[in-house]
């Protein structure tokens, strides 16, 4: 036991990689194939580094957990007189030297370790077994940091219990990057969050800005904090802009197009009080919403879905709608959006029992339209592992080519960004069967399988006087709305009647 102890584990696992050095130099005292020794060794060392990143995860639970039993000895230590900030620091300090962090990455690090450990076990467990890595687990503790302990739990649960009530579908967390799974834990935390995101945006509006940061090689970075419906809607203008110059001629990039269009834009227009100037376009929506923005206008060209609740957009309730390619948006700005936004917003109607889609608004029931629109739907983003392009540069693939019987329907169909369209037709990968509600996972060129990211939908909250007649499902949580389910739809007739009414 003790510093002996230690020092032989230590021992141990440096010897254990210096095996693990000679296999992936092909020294081992075995070949991984006798077969086919070449693949063999390529499938060998993706055995390395399946194992490593499970190893660096169980070692980073280990850094937590010693970390916080660290900073509560240096606390007993010091006694309970001593300077509540100068300790804080000091441990800090001391963690920060033996792991060669900075004062903030230190104390960041603590924070995290802390919060893994006193309030978010199934994280810290799945981070010990090596299911998730530790960027998962930052994830998890800043998702999870403004919830109250119950909130937190459900996040938790949500995520990393497969027997709770409603687990999250599709690729499981720890298999898809820590980008990818903070937009998954942010949408949940957006859903159940104990104050309404309504009163957190109106907040958060009055911190609109624009910054400046010097870079390297005489470049630097304007940035802006918009209100989500203007970013993005600026973002997909900026993109059909440069796709609309790309062409034979061109020579600039995607990204160098995007670039000069938005400088162009922002020093050639005649900018007035406002925004309102010669420079500003007639097709302009008013987003006065009672937080300061009475006099601010966007231009709205997003080509975008608008999915939403079906009582959320009737105004009965404020469940949060989301906005393709962005995330969860308050109701209000989703209602406006479906009001006032130009002809290429498809709002998408949710069914109240389940969260699954009803229908697609009526701008896009041409077939190939709605089709498109039904794979953006249901994909939300290009379906390849870890890829965040969203639905608007995507491709439409017939999963099974038609020319070997693949029929056009959804089922059929993928949606792959630009770069992993030509990944599938150009290597070895393969996409997976797809259904009408789950896109295609894929299997790469050494058949492993791996699974795609799915929607998270669920049933939206009912309006108050609607709910005492709901029958909820045995287990379910009493007076939590989310997990309610019932077998009807009191809607759903008179939507249907709407939605298919001949036309006039």
């Amino acid at each position: 036991m003790g510093k002996a102890a230690v020092a032989k584990a230590f021992e141990d696992i440096r010897a254990a990689l210096a095996v693990l050095d000679a296999e992936v130099d092909g020294a081992g005292l075995e070949p991984f194939s006798e077969a086919d020794l070449l693949a063999g060794f390529a499938d060998g060392c993706l055995d390395v580094l399946a194992g490593a990143r499970e190893v660096e995860a169980g070692f980073a639970g280990l850094k937590a957990r010693a970390a916080v039993k660290y900073s509560d000895t240096a606390w007993a230590v010091a006694g309970p007189d001593a300077p509540v900030v100068a300790q804080e620091m000091a441990v800090a300090a001391e963690i920060g030297c033996v792991l060669a962090l900075g004062p903030r990455a230190a104390s960041s690090f603590l924070a995290t370790s802390h919060a893994l450990t006193t309030s978010l076990p199934r994280t810290l467990a799945a981070l010990r077994a090596g299911t998730i890595s530790w960027q998962h687990a930052v994830v998890m503790a800043d998702e999870s940091a403004s919830l109250d302990p119950a909130g937190a739990g459900a996040l938790e649960a949500h995520f990393l219990d497969p027997d709770v009530l409603d687990p999250a579908r599709g690729c499981p967390v720890g298999e898809m990057p820590a980008h990818r799974f903070r937009v998954k834990a942010r949408m949940w935390r957006e859903r159940h969050h104990a104050e309404s995101i309504e009163k957190r945006h109106a907040r958060s509006v009055a911190d609109r800005r624009v910054e400046y940061r010097p870079d390297q090689d005489g470049m630097a970075w304007l940035s802006a904090c918009l209100p989500a419906d203007q970013a993005l809607a600026g973002w997909n203008r900026l993109t059909a802009v440069a796709r609309a110059l790309q062409g034979p001629e061109e020579c600039r990039s995607m990204a160098q197009l995007r670039a000069d269009t938005f400088a162009e834009a922002i020093l050639t227009s005649e900018l007035g009080a406002g925004g309102n100037g010669a420079g500003a376009t007639d097709d302009v929506v008013g987003t006065g919403d009672g937080a300061g923005r009475e006099h601010l206008s966007s231009p709205i060209r997003a080509q975008v879905l608008v999915t939403v609740p079906v009582f959320s957009l009737m105004g009965r309730t404020d469940e949060p709608a989301v906005l393709d390619g962005y995330g969860p948006i308050p109701a209000s700005m989703a209602r406006r959006l479906v009001a006032d936004g130009a002809d290429s917003f498809h709002w998408v109607l949710v069914d109240p029992r389940d969260g699954a889609p009803l229908e697609i608004g009526r701008t896009s029931y041409r077939i190939t339209k709605a089709m498109r629109a039904w794979l953006r739907m249901r994909d939300g983003k290009c379906p390849f592992p870890g890829c965040s392009n969203n639905s608007l540069d995507n491709d439409a693939d017939h999963i099974l080519a038609w020319h070997n019987g693949g029929t056009t329907g959804i089922s059929n169909l993928g949606q792959p960004c630009p770069k992993h369209h030509r990944l599938r037709h150009t290597t070895g990968w393969k996409p997976t069967p797809a259904t009408k509600n789950q896109p295609p996972g894929w299997i790469s060129p050494t058949g492993r399988h791996y699974k795609s990211e799915h929607q998270d939908w669920e049933p939206p909250p009912w309006p108050q006087h609607m709910r005492p007649g709901l029958n909820p499902r045995p287990g379910s949580i009493a007076g939590c709305t989310d997990f309610i389910h019932v077998q009807y739809s009191p809607a759903e007739d008179g939507l249907a009647r709407f939605l298919h009414a001949p036309p006039a």
